[in-house]
């Protein structure tokens, strides 16, 4: 597998980065891990998901609001985009006739927000609450913000 690194649009191209446009048309699985911030609000949206191969399939296990719900339906429906697998939506929890779930699309699968809950992120996440326990017993600060 080659894994393509795009920098964010319009910025100055950084050593190991490819220009945002050229991984859409390249890739043929787009996983997206960004914030959402005013500058990815809908970050893929009609233009980029018609960039994209119609073999491609795109992640987002990022933040709703990164992807245009509705453009991607209209992209599953025409054969546009091969398949999609979000984790994330817009609205959570969603309306019943959210975009994503009234579609009825067997090339989107939709989970509910547990992309994180891997048995390795629950595991160090119980043992930073035994560690933090342990530290508040001994009377030390753990995980302070200043």
């Amino acid at each position: 597998m080659r894994v393509l690194l795009a920098e964010q649009r319009g910025a100055h191209l950084r050593p190991g980065r490819t220009i945002f446009e050229q991984v859409l048309a390249e890739a043929d699985v787009l996983s997206l891990h960004v914030p959402l911030t005013p500058a990815t609000r809908n970050l893929i949206g009609a233009t980029e998901l018609a960039r994209m191969k119609p073999s491609a399939i795109l992640i987002n296990s990022a933040r709703g609001g990164v992807v245009d719900e509705v453009a991607l339906v209209e992209a599953l429906r025409s054969g546009q985009l091969a398949g999609a697998a979000v984790d994330v939506l817009t609205t959570e929890p969603p309306p019943a006739d959210h975009p994503l779930l009234s579609a009825n699309l067997p090339n989107l699968l939709v989970t509910p927000h547990i992309a994180w809950a891997s048995r390795q992120a629950q595991q160090r996440m119980a043992d930073e609450v035994v560690e933090n326990i342990a530290a508040f017993l001994r009377g030390e600060h753990r995980n302070s913000v200043v």
